[in-house]
């Protein structure tokens, strides 16, 4: 239940709070993390989340970005070709093995950057969009920081090793969750496990993303992106989904893929299993009264403006505490549902507090002739007893 503390009246309203987050919570191996409840929008866990860090491979993510955008504009279509250059042919590391003669569509160029990891897939993509890698890598940091993505640079399309390539787990959490809600039509492609272009790589043909291998009984994962360089460590953009609701986390700095596999399926079952929806207010219910001046009636009930819920830490659920905020008292007339305060709700474990508006349950007329009178008779006894005892 909702603890109502006190009624404090200030001199003006506090603003509505940021999202919340987790002041103390998961103990994870990774040296970066992020972990978001997409549903309601709540910050689980941060961990060195807005440092800029090599991104290895996770930031293909962007070049998909810019391709799906791509397909959306109609630039181009899923059954676009485009040529394959002898820089795409020539990159190491992980690939789908185009050569100068392919000329791979956008679907297949999609699939070979999820599933393979293709670094010539990138780079085919780069230069078909924007005619070299290293303009498409401005058009990247461009387009990331119109995105909000305030804390990552791109030098190249393919996450490769580069000193100007960087990107915080944060920022590659807005990506994730922009990739999932705007392009819902290309999304499903991340929880696709097998790719062989043209049968050339049955080596490099699975999808190395560990969660799409966990079987668990209440989840299941679809996504996004593994990484991994010397520099970067082991890292994975993951999200995934238990009922309504939907997790996306970023890790990076695992010691070896099987560390990532394990950090990865911790993290969900942790952000799955250790909270739990609560309705917090109802909306309509009573609970404050506000002063009215020169009204008919004394004060107003105060009712929630809409029901409000909230990821609460199931260990700290009978702990929350409220209160309202207001500047009072109201003055005459009044109308039901006019915003008159805050409800200022704190929830252990969530260092920022959940609000909701604070509206007047009923109208309340202005005061008539002997309410005027009974206000002015009290003002000017007020300040006769003011001036006596000064």
């Amino acid at each position: 239940m909702l603890r109502l503390l006190r009624s404090i009246p200030l001199v003006a309203l506090i603003t509505l709070a940021a999202l919340p987050r987790m002041a103390a919570a998961f103990e994870t191996r990774a040296t970066a993390a992020w972990v978001y409840d997409l549903s309601t929008q709540t910050v689980l866990l941060e961990k060195n989340a807005d440092i800029p860090l090599p991104p290895a491979s996770m930031s293909k993510l962007m070049t998909l970005n810019l391709l799906f955008e791509a397909l959306r504009d109609g630039r181009v279509t899923m059954d676009t070709t485009f040529a394959v250059s002898s820089r795409a042919k020539a990159m190491g590391g992980s690939t789908m093995f185009l050569n100068e003669t392919d000329r791979p569509t956008v679907r297949e160029l999609i699939h070979g950057i999820v599933i393979n990891s293709g670094n010539d897939a990138c780079v085919v993509v780069a230069e078909g969009l924007a005619g070299s890698e290293e303009a498409f890598a401005r058009q990247m940091t461009e387009r990331a920081r119109q995105l909000g993505m305030m804390n990552s640079m791109f030098a190249n399309a393919s996450g490769w090793p580069h000193p100007g390539q960087r990107m915080s787990m944060h920022d590659l959490g807005i990506l994730a969750t922009r990739l999932i809600t705007e392009f819902p039509e290309n999304y499903p492609v991340f929880s696709e496990t097998e790719f062989n272009y043209k049968d050339r790589a049955p080596a490099n043909a699975h999808n190395r993303n560990p969660l799409l291998k966990i079987a668990a009984a209440d989840w299941h994962a679809d996504g996004l992106k593994t990484g991994h360089t010397e520099e970067a460590g082991y890292g994975l953009v993951g999200s995934a989904v238990m009922g309504e609701r939907r997790i996306v986390f970023v890790i990076s700095g695992l010691a070896s893929d099987t560390e990532r596999a394990q950090e990865s399926e911790a993290i969900s079952n942790w952000a799955f299993r250790q909270f739990v929806m609560k309705t917090l207010a109802a909306k309509g219910t009573r609970l404050a009264e506000m002063p009215v001046w020169m009204g008919a009636e004394d004060s107003v009930g105060l009712v929630p403006a809409a029901d409000l819920t909230s990821l609460v830490p199931a260990a700290t659920a009978a702990d929350i505490t409220a209160e309202a905020v207001f500047t009072g008292p109201a003055s005459a007339p009044i109308k039901a549902g006019d915003q008159l305060g805050l409800l200022v709700v704190t929830i252990p474990g969530l260092a920022e507090p959940r609000t909701v508006p604070l509206v007047a349950e009923s109208d309340v007329a202005a005061g008539g002739f002997f309410v005027r009178m009974k206000t002015a008779v009290g003002m000017i006894a007020n300040r006769a007893l003011s001036a006596a005892n000064s």
